[in-house]
């Protein structure tokens, strides 16, 4: 077991550690972490924005978090509409945070929260639109701290310094990116998932799973992430089954721990196939990014196995069955359904495209061609 789960490095050719490592400062991780998110904050200043979602007022979670701030300082409630997050979101964020002048930005919610709240902090005091650095223009240096505390456990935005958005009047899904967005505190509480719908926390907790497999075996991969990824197939594993039949305490903890490990791991190797597909359909079928990514992952675990070499099969031992066939399970278990199965594909070459552009798909471990993104696609829509 020594031998396989720690491989020679040096024979393999990977990495013991990343050229870069960027980690959140501070990370506390309890139940009722949530509760010392006022004190945090008011450490960088006495006025900012808490952004959150929907689902996080009406279940009467806000309120109680905002109580807090009382005479000690100011704080703007601002609320995400909900979807997936968009340029929109962003530009409106940013013209009430201009108007209120916050010291920090802090988001409270799942991965669309996250990601507009930490590009409007690292956006605050930029010169140009969102939309050029969405296109590539250089992200100057953010002086905005950004907090975090996910509802969600899925996307790992809290363990990274990326921002995915659309671009709705382009049909295009992008990430911006600065080591200085990363999160100065993360708020990691397990009792935050209570409440969150049971279809999403499967698409959340597949999220979370994919990221974990596709950091584990992309090409980007090292020994120091390779530990976060693998931890992370097992935290989700023993986690997500149970979380999604309601249960809290240790189970919640789990698979929150599991989504922020991934995100590290991802962070620092990247990711596979599936992100790389994920953002173009998703934009264009208008699918959540969890729903696609779980969609997506048995047609990439196919392509993607024999390339995996003896990582498949110490995966497989940490799930304690055949990895392919835990995600068929969990796809039937979880009531899962493909979006894209018999749906007529729209315009496959700009899937295509942008599947072969993007940075994820760059770092499958098997290399990925036209042809191969037009085989996948037909098992996809099949």
């Amino acid at each position: 077991m020594i031998e396989k789960d720690c491989p020679d490095r040096e024979r393999t050719g990977i990495k013991t550690l990343p050229e870069n490592i960027h980690l959140p400062p501070k990370t506390l991780s309890r139940p009722g972490a949530i509760t010392s998110l006022a004190e945090a904050c008011l450490e960088f200043g006495e006025r900012g924005i808490l952004v959150h979602g929907r689902s996080f007022a009406s279940r009467g979670s806000l309120q109680p978090v905002l109580d807090a701030f009382a005479g000690k300082g100011e704080v703007k409630p601002w609320c995400h509409p909900g979807g997936e997050p968009t340029l929109e979101h962003l530009h409106a964020l940013l013209s009430d945070a201009r108007a209120f002048g916050p010291g920090w930005i802090c988001g409270v919610g799942g991965g669309s929260v996250m990601d507009v709240a930490k590009a409007a902090a690292g956006l605050l005091e930029a010169p140009l639109r969102p939309e050029a650095y969405h296109d590539g223009e250089a992200l100057p240096v953010s002086r905005i701290p950004f907090l975090v505390a996910p509802t969600t456990a899925g996307t790992g935005s809290e363990a990274t310094y990326v921002s995915v958005l659309t671009n709705a009047g382009a049909g295009v899904k992008k990430s911006i990116r600065h080591p200085s967005h990363m999160a100065r505190v993360v708020f990691l509480d397990p009792e935050l998932l209570s409440g969150t719908p049971s279809h999403v926390l499967a698409w959340s907790g597949m999220d979370a799973f994919t990221q974990a497999i596709e950091a584990y075996t992309s090409v980007g991969a090292t020994g120091f992430s390779d530990a976060l990824a693998l931890e992370a197939v097992r935290l989700i594993h023993q986690g997500l089954p149970l979380v999604y039949l309601g249960e809290g305490g240790r189970a919640a903890e789990q698979l929150l721990l599991g989504s922020y490990m991934a995100g590290l791991a991802l962070s620092h190797a990247r990711l596979g196939v599936v992100h790389g597909l994920a953002h173009p359909l998703g934009c264009r079928y208008h699918v959540a990014h969890g729903h696609a990514c779980a969609s997506l992952l048995p047609a990439a675990l196919e392509f993607n196995r024999d390339a995996m070499d003896s990582k498949y099969q110490i995966m497989s031992d940490a799930v304690s069955e055949d990895l392919l066939e835990l995600v068929h399970r969990w796809m039937g278990e979880m009531k899962i359904e493909s979006p894209f199965a018999g749906e007529v594909i729209h315009d496959r070459e700009g899937i295509i495209r942008e599947t072969l552009a993007s940075g994820s798909t760059a770092a499958n471990p098997r290399p990925v061609d036209e042809a191969d993104v037009e085989a996948l696609l037909d098992a996809i829509f099949a």
